[in-house]
């Protein structure tokens, strides 16, 4: 944005504020409802619209009536070692919000990886802070480049869910400025947002939303931040202590601590007007950039917005740079498991539940409704040649629950008042109905009583199909002419989100045939509160297929994998696993997914594992299949993704985000359960490989880790110095080759190691990554800059960065755990 343009928005802006009285001031601080702001006619300023991502744009309709493109999870992205391709989701993701009026995306999610036991750890990047900055980066300039603003979030230290409304989090200053600090502030240098979100936890003592420290001057003085900050839904609990503690918008409304509650601090002698006053420039300025605030063009012209961008197209490339490919070992005759050479086999044996209905994104907030997901059954059947048999077997349900009514359902949600009279209707594409602030035409909230789910079902298969409820309130449920309930169902979870939206509760089985279908019906009377924060209805028609017996559904399994060339595992985890609201107890596999992957490979040595989770998982059997593939939350097109990569169209490009261990046993950092009300941080900077280092500990699979289908050599390294005190210590250029019999596509992970130490620091660190690509025999450089902050640490006394002196090693490679070549650095 040139100077000019910066010029004209605060001209803008000033002229905009000197026309406001108190009250419209303390209005545009406040949310309207769930996910707008107010508009101020009087000065031209529309209604800012924000919503949810990060891996898609759901707009303010939480229904999947109105579906949005799915991109593969946070992880998946990183995964990828790629801002290019970041920057590409960020640039779809705002084509996808001006397509549904939003403004403002809540994302990215760039809290770091502390313990694979976080709730949220696949809505995060990575536990390295470089690596988290870097993808942050190109995803917030994408967006934004897009002409739409992000909320950079959750600042800071909300690395976990368990009581993360009220959790004080103890953070030592070295810690927090070099981990978890660290990608906010190369995200506000680097990529300019326009918005930071701050978090529900306390920080050493004070309430994200009101730390004046963290945000007056570490964010807006130190780095100088000039968006706005908007705080978690219901974060913001002190009207006095979130204005001065620098807090600019309360969300959501119409109840909320300002509003009139601010105005009402200003009369008093509590808020000084010019704290509001800098409150509303950020907003005013907000608005401006993206476009709504009269006399002044929005801070990204349309033509300069990319446009035209295939989504589809986008999540399959992601999704298949993404997956990592952690083993690949030599089978019978000759050659490696993958890929797959379709030309060569007969038979090919899907087994998991996951491989029929897959996960393709986590739970909570970051849910969205794409309008079809591609399945990795769909994806093989569709890109298998004839004369390849492919049979299919579920082998073992993650899930004991029952799921959202989905498949063979056709259903209408009906809105009534307390007499019955209809007030509208929607269409449902699946059981569940969100209606958090915004209703259906014609649908007031203080007058629906009751919403009936209502259609019909044709199932797939014949069996005892089971139904149920989710949700808080009254449910009447009939099924076929069945009553399978009529009663109150309540719900008792600390989380008040996971309190909403309640676990399924089974209430019955009915007897059907396949392919003939029934009426079903549930009812809901809606729950309200007087003092909700938001206007809510939420509920969900949930369903089960037919119960088969655990050990024959394994059984059939074997048996269709001992009958094939080829078998295919997927595995996964469920949303009653990972997702926002709670954190993980453990790390094994939901179900008895790992007895299926070992019975399996027992009868089958050609074994390929693909793991369909957010974040690690133990695979106890790893050792004995011929080949894992880490496909996270693949998005929408997860199942084309797979194909392409499984028969060698396309290569997996993904490098491990976070370290993947053997076992929960083994893993430094675990603790995400507060004591009394506090979560200390007791292990300072040493999270993720940089504890693993600490402790000597061998993970199953190392930061950075994933191999392709051709294999590196690592010829050179060089380093030359930058000149005087510089933002870079210099340049390394890397210079490898591809020795394998195809092109490919390599990460070249660079980490800074100091031969000793006066200052207690990791035994390597991640400084810099490229990626570069090469046909077979073929050679290519790559030049990574080391940032002078690599050789950096916070130094606690005068309260500054400190460069270190000494001895260092520059080492390059292709993970923490396999570096090829190095060069000396001395820093005096």
């Amino acid at each position: 944005m040139t100077d000019t343009g910066r010029t004209a928005i605060e001209d803008a802006v000033e002229a905009a504020l000197g026309k406001l009285d108190l009250d419209a001031k303390a209005r545009l601080l406040s949310g309207q409802d769930m996910w707008t702001l107010p508009a101020l006619p009087e000065i031209g300023l529309g209604s800012l619209v924000m919503s949810d991502g990060p891996i898609g744009v759901r707009g303010v309709r939480w229904t999947a009536d109105d579906p949005s493109i799915a991109l593969p999870s946070p992880t998946a992205l990183a995964a990828t070692w790629d801002p290019e391709l970041a920057r590409r989701a960020g640039n779809l993701l705002a084509q996808e919000a001006r397509r549904k009026g939003v403004h403002v995306l809540l994302a990215p999610t760039v809290n770091l990886h502390r313990s694979p036991l976080g709730g949220r750890h696949f809505e995060a990047y990575s536990e390295d802070p470089y690596l988290t900055g870097a993808i942050g980066t190109g995803y917030v300039a994408g967006v934004q480049a897009g002409g739409v603003g992000t909320t950079v979030k959750h600042f800071v230290a909300n690395d976990a869910e368990t009581e993360r409304f009220t959790v004080d989090n103890v953070v030592g200053t070295r810690a927090l400025r070099e981990l978890y600090l660290a990608p906010f502030e190369a995200i506000v240098k680097n990529a300019h947002p326009w918005g930071i979100m701050c978090a529900y936890n306390g920080v050493n003592g004070t309430t994200m939303s009101e730390h004046h420290y963290l945000q007056n001057v570490v964010l807006r003085g130190e780095w100088g931040f000039d968006g706005y900050i908007v705080s978690d839904w219901m974060a913001a609990r002190d009207t006095v202590g979130a204005v001065n503690g620098g807090l600019d918008v309360a969300m959501p409304g119409p109840r909320t601590v300002y509003g009139e509650a601010l105005a009402a601090a200003v009369r008093d002698g509590s808020v000084e007007e010019p704290v509001v006053d800098e409150a509303v420039r950020n907003v005013l300025r907000l608005a401006a950039r993206v476009g709504i605030l009269d006399g002044v063009p929005a801070a990204v012209a349309e033509a300069d917005r990319p446009a035209g961008i295939d989504g589809e197209a986008l999540a399959r490339e992601i999704a298949r740079r993404a997956f990592v490919l952690v083993r690949n070992e030599t089978v019978a005759g000759g050659g490696r498991a993958l890929p797959i050479d379709a030309s060569a086999v007969r038979g090919i044996a899907l087994i998991g539940a996951a491989a029929r209905d897959a996960r393709v994104l986590g739970g909570g907030s970051a849910q969205v409704f794409p309008d079809h997901i591609v399945s990795p059954l769909d994806g093989l059947r569709a890109a298998l040649p004839e004369g390849v048999a492919l049979s299919y077997a579920v082998g073992a349900d993650p899930s004991d629950e029952l799921s959202v009514a989905d498949k063979g359902f056709t259903l209408r949600a009906v809105a009534r008042d307390a007499e019955g009279r209809e007030l509208g209707s929607e269409r449902m594409p699946n059981g569940m109905v969100q209606w958090l602030g915004d209703m259906p035409e014609g649908v007031s909230y203080d007058e629906v009583t009751t919403v009936e789910a209502t259609g019909t079902f044709t199932p797939r298969e014949s069996g005892a199909h089971a139904f149920g409820t989710r949700g808080l309130g009254g449910f009447r449920l009939v099924v076929a002419g069945t009553v399978l309930f009529d009663g109150e169902q309540s719900a008792d979870h600390a989380d008040p989100f996971e309190a909403f939206f309640g676990s399924p509760v089974p209430r019955g089985t009915v007897e059907l045939t396949e392919g003939e279908t029934v009426d079903v019906s549930l009812t809901y009377t809606v729950a309200k509160f007087a003092d909700a924060p938001i206007q809510a209805i939420g509920f969900s028609f949930v369903h089960g297929e037919p119960e088969r017996d655990p050990d024959q559904l394994i059984e059939d399994a074997v048996v269709a994998a001992a009958a094939a060339d080829t078998a295919i595992v997927v595995v996964a985890t469920t949303e009653r696993v990972e997702s926002e609201g709670f954190d993980r107890t453990d790390l094994r596999l939901p179900g008895r997914q790992d007895e299926l992957v070992a019975r399996v490979a027992a009868v089958n040595p050609r074994t390929v594992v693909i793991v369909n989770s957010g974040s690690p998982v133990e695979m106890p059997w790893r050792e004995d299949v011929a080949a894992v593939l880490l496909g996270w939350f693949p998005g929408q097109e997860a199942g084309a993704a797979l194909a392409d990569v499984l028969l060698g169209a396309e290569e997996p490009g993904g490098r491990l985000p976070t370290t993947w261990p053997v076992a929960l046993a083994d893993v430094p950092v675990t603790q995400v359960t507060p004591q009394d009300g506090t979560l200390s941080y007791d292990e300072g900077v040493f999270i993720g490989y940089r504890a693993w280092d600490k402790a000597g500990a061998t993970p199953a699979y190392a930061f950075g880790h994933g191999l392709g289908y051709t294999d590196w050599a690592y010829e050179s390294a060089e380093f030359e110095r930058g000149e005087g005190e510089g933002e870079a210590l210099g340049t390394l250029t890397v210079r490898v080759r591809n020795t394998g019999s195809r092109p490919g596509r390599e990460v070249v992970q660079v980490y800074l190691a100091p031969a000793a130490d006066a200052v207690e620091r990791p035994a390597r660190w991640l400084a810099g990554f490229a990626s570069v690509q090469a046909g077979p025999g073929e050679s290519a450089e790559v030049v990574v800059e080391l940032p002078r902050r690599a050789a950096e640490v916070w130094d606690e006394a005068d309260g500054g960065w400190l460069l270190v002196p000494g001895h260092y090693e520059i080492e390059a490679g292709r993970s923490l755990a396999d570096l090829r070549v190095s060069a000396p650095l001395d820093l005096p």
